[in-house]
Parts: C-alpha cells; structure tokens; sequence
C-alpha cells in the first residue's frame, strides 16, 4: 500500500501540471478581458516601491510610489516595467496603462490583480497595438502600517504575470 501512496502523489502532481492554462480557473470578471486576444506574456521580477507620507488623518503611513521590474520571457531579460505605468520591451515598443479594475492577490500579502487600460504607445515592435494589459500571478509587493520618517522609502519584492491583450 506505501508504494501506491508513494506513486500516487507524484503522478498525480505531474498530470496536474500537464492540464493546459485554458483549463484553469478564469479570470476574475473585474480584470477579464473578453473578446481580446493574447499577444504576449511576461513574468515580472522587482519591487513596489512605498514612501512614508502623511495620510489624510495626519498620521504617517506608507504611500504606493512606482513599481520598479524587470520583465522577462522564458528566463531571460525583455524589458523593463516603470512608473507611469510604463512597460517597455527590448525592441523599443512600450505602452501606458490606466488601471480600470482589480481583484484581490492570492494572499494578504499580495499586491492585487489588475486590468489596465492602455492610454498612449510608441514604437512598432511587439508592444505595438496592445489595447490591455492584465497584472496576474501576483506575489508580495503589499505593505501597510505606520511608518516613523516622512520621505522615507521601503521596497517590497514582487513577482507577477503581465498579459498584453489586443482588440479583436
């Protein structure tokens, strides 16, 4: 019986594994995207980054500032993700996005999953035509609490897939 136990999990692991991503679970309704069609995805390393201002109450606590990431295909480096947001790939083509609906990360603390509008483009490369782009996969990157010095920063890391849709 231990060998059935011992052979069981691992094939059950590795035929979840092999289930294809139109399998999986859809996208919250607030960062679905229907009727557009996938034309890239990149996985993003890098940090948010927060500053200590006072809130509305007068109190200190940490602001959201930029998110600083590199974006990378199949392990290798592509582009880069900045404030604005911008998200900029190697052959020059980059896109502005507005967020237009979220969702909540896996956990508390994950930053939540986005969809971003685009607002402004440039270049002719692979970015170039993209209408959406979808902030998914999410991991860390959320910080709260009360911080003690005014213009302070912190960084958090985070991870997360970036999908860049097009209308049609």
């Amino acid at each position: 019986m231990s060998l059935l136990k011992n052979v069981a999990l691992p094939v059950f692991c590795l035929a979840a594994s092999l289930v294809p991503a139109s399998a999986q679970t859809p996208l919250p309704d607030a960062v679905a995207a229907l009727g557009e069609k996938t034309e890239l995805t990149l996985h993003a390393e890098g940090a948010q980054v927060y500053e200590c201002k006072a809130a509305a109450d007068g109190k200190l606590a940490w602001a959201f500032r930029e998110p600083i990431a590199t974006l990378l295909l199949d392990g290798k480096t592509v582009g880069r993700h900045y404030t604005g947001p911008n998200w900029e790939h190697m052959d020059s083509s980059a896109v502005v996005g507005k967020a237009v609906g979220n969702a909540p990360g896996a956990t508390a603390n994950d930053i939540p999953w986005l969809k971003l509008e685009v607002t402004s483009g440039r270049g002719t490369g692979v970015l170039n035509g993209v209408t959406t782009v979808q902030r998914i996969n999410t991991t860390g990157g959320k910080l709260e609490g009360a911080c003690d010095k005014a213009s302070s920063y912190r960084n958090v890391p985070y991870s997360a897939d970036y999908v860049f849709l097009r209308k049609g």
